[in-house]
């Protein structure tokens, strides 16, 4: 793509005590400005990470969690839903993907910051799992590419206020 910036990858293992994968995450999104969206097929979060996402959105971040619509695992998909209350009454979006299942765990932040990678976001990815991923940082054109993407994702997807309704 021709930029500037640079990338990092990076390894989460279950056998170390550094959560690798869940600090980058919570990383980018306290330091989020306008925005950042977050695609995850598993949501379960610890309560660090919803209030990290709960003050973003109150500080006027616009942040948006992109789920799947069609689960794999219908009793995921249930414990991925009943988050989505508590974080929709305090300003976060969420969007469930509606033509299949989404799989991809993709983060982008304010045209400058991108992750993409193996880590759900779900405590299970963050502490049980062996994971892996890809910083980007001031590469617009990379960022670009994922935000594109994920407007795509959200353009297919049902606002997560109904969903909340449906759950079980």
């Amino acid at each position: 793509y021709g930029n500037d910036g640079y990338f990092q990858t990076y390894g989460d293992s279950p056998i170390d005590e550094v959560n690798v994968a869940e600090s980058i995450y919570r990383q980018m999104i306290n330091c989020a400005k306008k925005y950042v969206y977050i695609t995850t097929p598993y949501l379960i979060l610890d309560n660090e990470m919803t209030t990290a996402l709960i003050i973003a959105a109150q500080s006027g971040v616009d942040v948006r969690i992109i789920t799947p619509h069609i689960p794999d695992k219908w009793y995921v998909h249930a414990v991925t839903r009943a988050y989505y209350e508590t974080l929709l009454q305090n300003g976060v979006r969420i969007y469930e993907y509606t033509p299949g299942f989404v799989h991809a765990k993709m983060y982008v932040s304010d045209d400058k910051v991108a992750i993409v990678g193996t880590a759900n976001m779900d405590y299970r990815s963050f502490q049980l799992h062996f994971e892996c991923g890809a910083v980007f940082y001031d590469m617009p054109e990379t960022a670009a590419a994922l935000l594109d993407d994920m407007e795509s994702i959200m353009a297919r997807s049902q606002i997560g206020r109904a969903s909340c309704r449906e759950r079980v």
